[in-house]
């Protein structure tokens, strides 16, 4: 009759192979990887928590609170908030911390209007461009955004919508245009997330019927009108905006909190 129990052999086996692989043992390109996922993971998620309006316009950003938040420490944090005031969405205050770019009513309205110019003349090179392939990724995109906006979810609906206006921007094939786009779009990225609360979420139903001109136009390779549609799809948005900073200044303290966390 054989014993159930393991021989010394055995359990050293099984403990050998359940103990952690030290550091040094680990190849110096899987660290690399692991560290540069994290970052992307902190940097993404402290994005969404800022353009959700979780932290209000021109506040300061509490590092000891995030830190708990994310569960990271202040050194990983700070590298992402970096990149965010790289990308215009925070501003960096010298021995200070950071705080949440503001913008007024006169700073929206002008970056929209060039926003709308860059994605317009995105949208007339990518039908001169955008394969047919591209196309049904960005259908697909389409598709997925209006599934998130029957069941209204804004943050997956926000999502997608922002891969697409990415990708029209991509399959226009201008590096020069795209770096410029790149520049800029982080600035108004709060802004245009708000922008759907406006008029009680009516500006969501409009932005939605808006994307379906987008995509048919696209369909059709019409350039001169997916260019004029995109223009004024991103000056209705900051039109929206400024309405919803409006509504925003003009409530009171308690109903912006309520908007606020619902926009969150």
């Amino acid at each position: 009759m054989s014993s159930t129990i393991p021989d010394d052999a055995a359990v050293t086996a099984v403990e050998a192979n359940t103990k952690e692989t030290p550091r040094d043992l680990i190849p110096r390109d899987q660290i690399l990887r692991d560290e540069v996922s994290l970052h992307d993971e902190i940097l993404s998620r402290l994005r969404d928590h800022i353009v959700e309006g979780n932290i209000p316009d021109g506040a300061r950003i509490s590092e000891r609170h995030l830190c708990e938040m994310l569960k990271v420490s202040r050194t990983p944090l700070r590298e992402a908030l970096k990149v965010l005031a790289a990308e215009g969405l925070v501003e960096l205050l010298p021995n200070r911390g950071a705080r949440v770019r503001s913008l007024n009513a006169d700073d929206i309205r002008e970056l929209f209007d060039l926003i709308g110019g860059l994605e317009g003349l995105a949208g007339r090179l990518a039908c001169e461009r955008i394969s047919d392939e591209a196309i049904r990724k960005i259908e697909q995109l389409h598709h997925d955004m209006y599934g998130f906006y029957m069941r209204r979810e804004m943050q997956g609906y926000f999502r997608l919508n922002q891969l697409i206006h990415h990708a029209i921007v991509e399959a226009a094939g201008n590096a020069a245009l795209r770096a410029t786009y790149e520049s800029l779009a982080g600035r108004i990225r709060r802004v245009r997330f708000s922008a759907n609360f406006a008029h009680q979420r009516e500006r969501w139903s409009e932005a939605m019927r808006e994307h379906e001109l987008i995509l048919e136009a696209l369909r059709r390779r019409a350039g001169s009108e997916l260019s004029d549609i995109l223009f004024q799809h991103l000056r209705n948005k900051g039109v929206a905006a400024i309405t919803y900073l409006d509504e925003l200044n003009a409530a009171p303290p308690a109903a912006t909190s309520a908007k606020l966390a619902g926009a969150g």
